[in-house]
């Protein structure tokens, strides 16, 4: 037995820049049914200055700082010991709780490693 069904219209909507070689995905899977159209009636608002950034930068410690870019850069907390120079996993798992001071020599090369203001290390 063969059974047609239509698919459901599908929306997805992207903020910001869209890269060419999303575009040339979208279009190969899905020919002319992409449709690009500009989002009118959103107004651009400066992230800093709203009610939102402002409660989470209160929420963001050192550790939390750690644990952020460790993950953007898809590095092990091992991973990040070993390039800070043989610092114990649990180590980097204290300092991203909370649990252990990060050292000024430490959150200096944190700052290097991932090329940032040391000021996102110390508390």
């Amino acid at each position: 037995m063969l059974a047609v069904v239509k698919t459901p219209h599908t929306k997805i909507r992207i903020k910001g820049r869209i890269s060419p070689r999303l575009i040339g995905v979208l279009q190969d899977e899905y020919g002319k049914a992409v449709q690009l159209t500009p989002d009118e009636d959103d107004e651009l608002v400066d992230v800093f200055k709203t009610d939102w950034y402002k409660s989470i930068k209160k929420e963001l410690t050192p550790g939390t700082y750690i644990k952020v870019f460790r993950q953007n850069k898809g590095m092990t907390q091992g991973a990040l010991g070993k390039a800070l120079g043989g610092i114990p996993r649990q180590h980097i798992s204290n300092m991203e709780n909370g649990s252990r001071p990060i050292s000024k020599k430490v959150a200096l090369k944190l700052a290097k490693l991932f090329d940032v203001s040391v000021a996102r290390f110390i508390g």
